[in-house]
């Protein structure tokens, strides 16, 4: 059997603002990952992080039950490897190492983070993947919870990678004193904070890449169901029907977002309940990012971080294997 013959079945458990996503695939180099089983359990961080950085009690049991739910079902579906890591949500928390600590205690599993770069590069490489060589130089956006990441390349890593604080999450919390009912003011107040964020990142960005003549994508959450609240298929119509979203249409939906409550903006085509609150910041930074860029559309692309782990751990299992069978052919 070669090195391409082989099948890891792994499993990415990713730690989000709102939840904690396991997905087990089989990765064979060559192929496409092969989804196994996934488990998904609302966590609501975001919901219970203080003005200080602080994840409250009743996040943090959520998030070791949830942690060990994975654990047995990863444990069931006999992974090769289990792949525990947090966001920003964790990553950023004053008391993450308690919180990581507590968590290797109860279920066993030390879960680790990645930093801002190293989200931007893997999603990059899962971007450049799903479209290929023929997508030519890639823009990327990414709207988390706490952080969006912005990256351009040529190749499978980006040349150039931002991480801004300007998370749908982050941004409902320190922004938006009643969610429930945004008044006019406090979404300027959070429109113009946004764009004076970009304005200190994206310039140097655009005088530095030919930033327009790149295909311009986006993931995440946020910016999939954006799009899907703007007329984009729905989830059944599969991974590869084509999805983008306007921003012309993006301008509309902010304003039918504004006028609603949480509640009201859960019943809306494509917007899940966890993230109807903070569904609105979202668009702003969407909005204002896509003008920042002076894109009029971006793509939606279904692999983000998740995929780009799997392909990073296959890129490196390939090398390992091609590394061990030129030891054996020097050594016969």
């Amino acid at each position: 059997m070669t090195g391409s013959d082989l099948v890891m079945r792994l499993a990415v458990l990713d730690i989000g603002s709102n939840a904690a996503h396991l997905r087990i695939t089989d990765v064979t180099a060559g192929h496409p990952p092969l989804p196994v089983a996934t488990l998904k359990r609302q966590i609501r961080l975001a919901e219970e992080i203080s003005r200080e950085g602080v994840i409250g009690r009743a996040a943090i049991d959520r998030l070791t039950e949830a942690v060990g739910e994975a654990v047995a079902v990863a444990a069931h579906h006999r992974v090769h490897r289990l792949l525990p890591f947090a966001t920003s949500a964790v990553r950023d928390a004053a008391n993450r190492e308690p919180i990581l600590a507590e968590i290797q205690a109860a279920t066993g599993v030390r879960v680790g983070y990645l930093d801002a770069v190293q989200e931007a590069r893997l999603t990059f490489l899962a971007v450049r993947h799903w479209y290929g060589w023929s997508a030519g130089p890639i823009l990327l956006a990414d709207i988390g919870g706490g952080s969006m990441e912005l990256a351009y390349g040529t190749g499978e890593t980006p040349e150039l990678a931002l991480s801004l604080p300007l998370g749908a999450g982050r941004l409902t919390r320190h922004r938006l004193p009643d969610p429930d009912r945004v008044k006019k003011k406090h979404r300027r107040r959070l429109r113009e904070h946004v764009e004076s964020v970009l304005a200190r990142s994206v310039g140097d960005m655009s005088a530095r890449h030919r930033i327009g003549q790149a295909t311009a994508v986006a993931t995440s959450r946020t910016f999939y169901q954006l799009a899907r609240l703007c007329g984009a298929p729905k989830a059944k119509a599969g991974p590869h029907a084509t999805r983008e979203l306007r921003r012309d249409d993006l301008r509309e939906a902010i304003e039918l977002l504004a006028g609603r409550t949480p509640a009201q903006r859960a019943q809306l085509p494509g917007v899940s309940a966890p993230r109807a609150r903070q569904i609105l910041a979202g668009a702003i930074v969407a909005d204002a990012t896509l003008a920042a860029l002076n894109l009029p559309r971006v793509r939606i692309c279904p692999w983000a971080l998740r995929e780009g782990i799997l392909l990073d751990q296959l890129h490196h299992s390939a090398r390992r294997t091609r590394h061990l069978a030129a030891i054996q052919s020097q050594s016969a």
